[in-house]
């Protein structure tokens, strides 16, 4: 074949690909928008809220410092399990055995001036007595400025008593308060469980923590035996929450095992951030807290390990459903009769209705229906559809551009028609 003649072949290819391009976009547009059918059929359906979240234990305590001093031994490391009452850390007790024996040593000589106040008082009582007999028997052997002296001498006594009692109960006061400073440098573990965390190293210092929990934080021991995830659920989804409802949970850490749970609380109020504690705010979304209660954690879980929990909130056995992508929204326009007047401002608002589009010999009509829950991929439907009619369910972008009436094909995957031709011609 010559140059001119493979030329004109090309060029009379070229010009048929065209043609057929043309005049199969207009045959699709004669047999309407490729669509793909489902029938409304009928199935099992879960509704399932998903939240992400920690894992926690039921029951945690987070020991910190009550004193100050210097941390000298540590007899525990994080991981191990300890028992109610074993020892865990001692903070150096120099300084506060040094203040109990000062506080002992204080006691004891208020005692020792409470002794000497209450003999002195018995002495005035008994001088007292002596004057006022004697008096009584002969006025002009004691004077009555003598009787008012003894008096005097008898009321300043028994004040004198009750100061140094007043000081015994101060240094007594003292003393207790001593010992405990002094037992607060052993602490010891107040249940038992696992020590999760250890914040300090022997030779720091103690330091209480009077503004923040954090800052006086030395260990924390958590009872494992009840294991909880902590989920934040955001406020549309929570009202469908309700205890007990059964759970899914994955743990991150354990990616090839599911656990079951229940929900044990659900929170009241909503989580508050930085951002909506400031007033005039309300921009972030607002969550609620919800606690998931495991019923057969992992042996070796661990506090604050990142867990996704899948609620159940409702099923439906066998519902007369269509697929979630089918639903969409379309104007909503009421019949009206000559006789009945129309509402001008009803007819001004646009009025929207959910529905789907049903398919029959070849055209769609968009059909009002009622919807009751959502699974993953599924709406149940309570009314406007019958089992067994075909629907438009996909795709998105044709549904979302379908009229009402239109013609529809079923979506087939079509051939390459340009490239065989090709093909052949070389």
């Amino acid at each position: 074949m010559s140059k001119r003649n493979k030329v004109l072949v090309g060029t009379g290819a070229v010009v048929l690909i065209a043609a057929l391009v043309v005049i199969s976009a207009g045959a699709r547009r004669d047999r309407g928008a490729e669509v793909r059918f489902e029938k409304a059929s009928r199935r099992d359906l879960v509704a399932a809220v998903t939240a992400s979240g920690k894992i926690q234990p039921k029951k945690k305590v987070d020991i910190s410092a009550d004193i100050t001093g210097r941390i000298t031994r540590i007899a525990v490391r994080e991981g191990d399990l300890v028992t109610k009452g074993q020892f865990l850390l001692q903070i150096d007790p120099t300084i506060y055995q040094a203040n109990l024996q000062q506080a002992e040593a204080t006691l004891a000589s208020s005692q020792a001036a409470a002794v000497q106040a209450k003999a002195n008082r018995d002495q005035a009582d008994r001088a007292l007595g002596r004057t006022k007999e004697l008096h009584t028997q002969n006025p002009n052997l004691v004077s009555q400025e003598q009787l008012e002296q003894a008096q005097t001498a008898f009321d300043i006594a028994e004040a004198n008593l009750t100061a140094a009692q007043h000081q015994v109960d101060q240094a007594r006061a003292a003393v207790r308060s001593a010992s405990d400073n002094l037992r607060k440098t052993t602490l010891l573990a107040p249940m038992a469980g696992r020590v999760t965390r250890l914040s300090v190293e022997e030779g720091e210092v103690a330091v209480p923590g009077t503004f923040s929990k954090d800052v006086g934080l030395l260990l924390t021991v958590s009872d494992l035996s009840v294991i909880q995830v902590k989920v934040n659920v955001d406020e549309t989804d929570v009202v469908r929450l309700h205890l007990g409802d059964s759970v899914e949970v994955t743990i991150d850490a354990f990616p090839d095992t599911t656990f079951t749970g229940r929900v044990t609380k659900v929170s009241n109020s909503a989580i508050l951030t930085a951002a909506a504690s400031t007033p005039g705010t309300n921009t972030q979304a607002v969550d609620y807290q919800v606690e998931i209660t495991l019923t057969n954690p992992p042996a070796d879980v661990r506090p604050d390990l990142s867990a996704t929990a899948r609620i159940v909130t409702d099923t439906r056995k066998q519902a007369l459903s269509i697929p979630i992508i089918a639903l969409t929204v379309r104007e909503n326009k009421p019949l009206s009769t000559e006789n009945r007047p129309v509402d001008t401002a009803t007819a001004r608002k646009k009025k929207e209705a959910e529905g789907v589009f049903v398919v029959d010999k070849g055209t769609a009509t968009f059909r009002p229906v009622k919807v009751g829950i959502a699974g993953d991929e599924y709406f149940e439907v309570l009314d406007g559809l019958k089992e067994g009619e075909t629907i438009v369910a996909g795709p998105y972008q044709a549904i979302r551009d379908l009229k009402d009436g239109a013609r529809v094909r079923a979506l087939k995957q079509a051939a390459d028609t340009a490239k065989k031709i090709v093909k052949k011609i070389a």
